[in-house]
């Protein structure tokens, strides 16, 4: 009998448990049985993924990026959540503020989430300097409230939120996904404005390495991708993590990622 798939995962919430008993639960009695290992922190996930010690991982975009730069592009993209190929960051400001764009961001404070968070540090930095606003004509804190789980706590943005309503910074980046819950359960309602948001790019990523044999990770991928709205069952397990369907990788959605690790020297053991 073949042995199951292992998937590592991190535990950044309890609500991590159910959902990965529930996606282990839907891979029973398929041709790609699966179980699952979670982990503190996505340095030791990548460590142990590159040795071998699990099959595949769910990974954050800066966990896929760091698994593909370390191993010299032996890695495998495997797949992804719609939401994923989505993703971008907001700028929020108090209403009326002066920036209407990256024009107004010279010489303001900036907030930033966790220095290892992709879509509320290290891409926030990466678009505007590509708008041109380098770092030098910032004034930055940061907010290192969950390192190790690269932002997905949502901890050091609401950090970074709570540092501008206090008139501690002038404006605050986080992910599209942290913005739309703030305004859809009207937490703080009128509170803050977007005043700008960078282009879209991807989150995150099933990822193997390429030694794990396409008999193997087709079956588990193709397994996966069945998994149908439309059933209550699979929408439970959907909804909980956050997508409506997944989806094959968008490649493309990770260019910017590389090339911000790049120029900012991003510490490779996150």
């Amino acid at each position: 009998m073949t042995r199951p798939l292992i998937v590592g995962a991190v535990a950044y919430t309890p609500n991590v448990v159910p959902i990965w008993e529930g996606i282990r639960d839907y891979f029973r009695d398929t041709d790609a049985e699966m179980d699952f290992v979670l982990y503190s922190n996505y340095g030791r996930q990548v460590d142990e993924l590159i040795a071998g010690h699990i099959d595949i991982a769910w990974n954050t975009n800066l966990a896929y990026v760091r698994t593909v730069m370390q191993t010299g592009g032996h890695a495998t993209p495997l797949a992804q959540r719609d939401t994923d190929t989505t993703f971008s960051t907001v700028f929020v400001a108090p209403p009326g503020s002066s920036i209407t764009g990256p024009g107004g961001f010279a010489g303001t404070r900036l907030a930033l989430g966790s220095a290892d968070s992709a879509h509320a540090a290290i891409l926030p930095l990466h678009y505007l300097a590509q708008a041109g606003v380098p770092t030098t004509a910032l004034s930055i804190t940061r907010f290192d409230s969950d390192i190790g789980k690269h932002g997905d706590t949502g901890r050091s943005e609401l950090d970074a939120v709570a540092a501008v309503l206090a008139g501690e910074a002038d404006v605050a980046a986080i992910g599209i996904g942290t913005w739309n819950a703030m305004g859809k359960d009207d937490l703080m309602p009128g509170a803050l404005e977007a005043v700008w948001q960078t282009p879209e790019y991807c989150h995150c990523m099933f990822t193997a390495m390429d030694t794990l044999p396409a008999e193997r990770s087709t079956p588990w991928v193709d397994t996966l991708l069945d998994m149908d709205w439309d059933i209550p069952a699979h929408r439970k397990i959907l909804e909980l993590e956050g997508l409506q369907r997944w989806v094959r990788p968008h490649l493309d959605g990770y260019k910017s990622l590389f090339a911000a690790v790049g120029e900012q020297g991003v510490d490779p053991r996150w």
